[in-house]
């Protein structure tokens, strides 16, 4: 054991005597705990550099006062039980408690040290918890997943090294550009993809790059509540757009004038939370509006994969034709949350700035796991996952919707049951959120209040029921239970 000790040798107390007291602080404030093995004279006296002949006077001195004890053959130890005037000892002086005063946070920590409730995926611990965001963990491929992960381990060490491509693994962003082309009609080479630490981060870089504090940002109301907190967190001005059965209502954007807009944040392939699909003819209107204004859209495409029933309408970046729109995407809701992989594909002027803020914010993302998902999508696991998956999803969420609709009938109004892995459910009832929410609690049913999507939450009676990680009979149940709340209305 290396001890930090400070010696100073132009000082006119003599080194034993400054050892001395080192030791002697250390195991008074508890640095030093009782029965702890010192190192011994030795190799105290080549870690510090003196003579050790000074440790040992300093040893012995600690030694005859009580501090320290021998055991024969094993070395040296703090006592295990200090005399009585020791536990009333007063501290040297250096070493006396200093009250500071409280530390002065920035804007940023300001803004979060004022936000009351950050957002949680999980509501408290019940039986049956509709929380959203979640997907069937349970469904993916371990065995599969660990071989993957085994074939880099041992035949290459590169992934315990520090990465050289500042834009991430080169082969997986290959398998993205290319996935995406397919799926999405995303329009970008390899050059244009951005591996980052999940959608959180790729929003944080365009914030840090791309917006000043004070200049507006326009964004859903109801929206993605994480995506508010980091705009506001960077100082920007919120300008909610209300959105209907056909996703964001562009007109009130395009005829918002007060103030110019150089960002607008959607979720067009699946709003979130209403599940609202925004209409081909509103896409060409916002990306019309961002070429005539010079406005950026960022466009989280969270979980488009799972759609039910509808033809999947193409990716707004790919009817972009004046690099008008950065695109996220994310392997959370396609694979599992814990893997922590996601992709900005970027406008080819902005990629070198993104991946020097990439670099010195993270340098990179563990390559073992990058390895592994590469050939995860170029051997097709991928996409014979999403299929299975989809239809999961697809059972699972007619089950809730049939549940709702026996148990609690015209009591509620169901949004978004054509994608995604939740729905939004308009409950019609005297009770406030807080009462239901208590109320299925005291069922063991857990339920998430749409309100802190809002930017001004006081809109009431909507719910977001996450039905990813559900069996058909927990739903089923779940649905039965809370339906009781309402008999004792």
């Amino acid at each position: 054991m290396d001890l930090a000790i400070a010696l100073n040798s132009n000082s006119p107390l003599p080194l034993y005597q400054q050892l001395y007291q080192e030791l002697r602080q250390a195991i008074l404030n508890g640095r030093l705990s009782p029965g702890v093995r010192i190192p011994s004279t030795r190799s105290l006296a080549k870690s510090l550099s003196i003579s050790r002949t000074t440790v040992t006077q300093s040893y012995e001195q600690l030694l005859s006062e009580g501090y320290l004890t021998t055991i024969s053959g094993s070395g040296t130890f703090v006592c295990a039980q200090l005399p009585d005037d020791l536990l009333h000892s007063k501290p040297i002086e250096s070493s006396q408690t200093i009250t500071r005063s409280p530390v002065k946070l920035n804007q940023y920590g300001m803004i979060l040290s004022q936000t009351e409730n950050l957002p949680r995926i999980a509501a408290p611990d019940t039986e049956i918890n509709f929380r959203y965001g979640q997907p069937a963990i349970d469904q993916f491929p371990l065995k599969l997943w660990r071989k993957l992960l085994s074939r880099y381990f041992y035949s290459n060490l590169s992934w315990l090294d520090y990465s050289t491509e500042p834009l991430g693994y080169k082969p997986l962003r290959e398998e993205i550009a290319s996935y995406l082309s397919r799926s999405r009609a995303v329009k970008c080479d390899t050059d244009q993809v951005l591996i980052v630490n999940g959608t959180q981060q790729g929003l944080d870089l365009i914030m840090r790059l791309l917006i000043e504090p004070g200049d507006m940002i326009a964004l859903e109301d109801p929206g993605y509540m994480s995506a508010r907190l980091i705009f506001q967190t960077q100082g920007a001005e919120l300008l909610p757009i209300p959105v209907d059965d056909s996703g964001l209502i562009v007109k009130e954007l395009v005829n918002y004038n007060s103030k110019p807009i150089p960002l607008v944040y959607v979720t067009p392939s699946h709003q979130f939370p209403t599940g609202a699909i925004l209409s081909l003819p509103r896409r060409l209107e916002l990306l019309a509006w961002a070429q005539q204004n010079g406005g950026l859209i960022i466009e989280d495409d969270y979980d488009s994969e799972y759609r039910y029933g509808d033809r999947p309408i193409p990716a707004l970046q790919g009817l972009d034709r004046s690099d008008s729109v950065l695109y996220i995407g994310t392997f959370s809701k396609v694979l599992f949350p814990g893997l922590r992989i996601g992709y900005l594909v970027l406008p080819k002027n902005l990629v070198a700035i993104f991946a020097r803020a990439k670099w010195l914010s993270d340098r990179h993302l563990p390559i073992l796991e990058q390895q592994a998902l590469t050939d995860f999508i170029t051997e097709g696991h991928l996409e014979r996952h999403i299929r299975k998956m989809r239809s999961l999803y697809e059972q699972r969420c007619q089950v809730l919707v049939k549940a709702l609709n026996v148990h609690l009938g015209e009591r509620v109004t169901i949004l978004g049951e054509k994608a995604g892995i939740h729905l939004m459910v308009k409950i019609h009832s005297h009770l406030s959120d807080e009462e239901i929410i208590y109320r299925a609690a005291q069922m063991g049913v857990g339920i998430m209040s749409a309100k802190s999507q809002y930017l001004k939450p006081d809109h009431t009676g909507e719910f977001i029921f996450g039905y990813g990680e559900l069996t058909e009979q927990q739903l089923a149940e779940g649905i039965r239970r809370l339906a009781q709340i309402f008999l004792i209305e």
